[in-house]
């Protein structure tokens, strides 16, 4: 029944994703679409290739330097392999992939999935401080363009918001509620909870993962655990900038464009869909509109970036798969954890 409910859950995601991709090109010429595809310069989506490989190589570094500071070492290219995997894995799992680079990790170098983890929510919040100050950076760099755009589209829907707006509020009100009761409850019947053995297991395994999230004090070298972070960010800047020269419409874009459409691309990719499918599209053709390209040419731009960006994911993870059978032996794609760490590693999925 379990596995029932997952297919149905994965079949949904893709079904939202291909109805987001519809809306997307909704009432659009997809024959332009298609002509701005074929006399696409392909060169500069090669180069964009080439550069996000180096990015995915210096992330997995970055990475290792976290589980080395937690005591937990392993090779590079067993770290590399479990995050390819993680990625490939996104591809068909949305919002799995961070467990299951965990567990492949633990299988081929034997760390434990909740430090690991650890290590990656740390990674996270550290991607998600990033993507705040580039959002900040383009809301200041660009204000007028984008709050003139924003104001249109708004006052066209200021009715439909402000009708939601009290059951949104009501929502908010309930959840507060919620938590604050279970709180207090988890605090008067404290003392049986630590009789109770799954509830000391999942104390066991939040410690490993905060073990992981504070290893990034213990880093030995904090000037190139930072310069890794910059650097893939910088990745994926490039990788955008880049992807301008291939377009007649994108070309004369500068760099102030390409980082607007690094910021809400990555939103879209942030997204519980498979691989940001649909809404990373959505996002990237609607921040070109406020540079003046069509709605066409941004979908354009949107589905080469995507799909290149895809298959790279595809080939570089599909190798590290085949690696990582190859030394564990196992079905390393089935997120496998011990007991104590199942119950949290489906929480944190949540």
């Amino acid at each position: 029944m379990k596995k029932l409910v997952d297919i149905l859950k994965y079949v949904l995601l893709l079904a939202l994703s291909g109805l987001l991709m519809a809306y997307a090109v909704r009432g659009q010429d997809l024959s332009k679409i298609g002509q701005a595809l074929r006399e696409a310069n392909y060169f500069w989506i090669g180069l964009t290739a080439l550069v996000s490989a180096l990015g995915y190589f210096s992330r997995a570094y970055r990475w290792k330097m976290q589980l080395d500071a937690a005591n937990h070492r392993t090779s590079y290219w067993n770290v590399y392999h479990a995050m390819m995997v993680g990625y490939l894995a996104n591809l068909v799992l949305p919002r799995m992939g961070e467990v299951i680079r965990c567990s492949v990790l633990r299988r081929m170098g034997g760390i434990p999935v909740n430090v690991s983890l650890g290590t990656v929510i740390t990674e996270r919040i550290i991607d998600v401080l990033v993507l705040f100050l580039l959002l900040g950076a383009v809301l200041v760099l660009e204000f007028g363009k984008f709050w003139d755009f924003v104001a249109s589209a708004v006052s066209d829907k200021a009715g439909v918001l402000e009708q939601r707006g009290s059951l949104l509020l009501g929502i908010a009100v309930i959840l507060v509620v919620l938590s604050v009761l279970l709180l207090v409850l988890g605090i008067r019947n404290l003392e049986r909870l630590r009789r109770n053995q799954y509830f000391n297991k999942a104390v066991l395994f939040v410690r490993g993962i905060l073990s992981g999230v504070f290893s990034l004090r213990k880093v030995q070298r904090q000037g190139l655990f930072w310069f890794h972070t910059f650097f893939t960010w910088l990745v994926y800047y490039l990788m955008d900038y880049l992807a301008f020269f291939a377009f007649a419409a994108t070309a004369g874009l500068g760099i102030v464009a390409a980082l607007s459409v690094l910021t809400f691309g990555a939103f879209g990719m942030a997204a519980p869909v498979q691989g940001g499918i649909g809404v990373f599209h959505l996002m990237v053709s609607r921040t070109l509109l406020v540079y003046g390209l069509t709605k066409e040419a941004g979908v354009a731009y949107a589905l080469v970036i995507h799909g290149s960006q895809t298959l790279l994911v595809v080939l570089m993870g599909g190798i590290s798969f085949v690696a990582s059978v190859l030394k564990s032996g196992r079905n390393v794609m089935s997120p496998k954890l011990d007991s104590a760490e199942t119950t949290v590693a489906h929480a944190d999925e949540r």
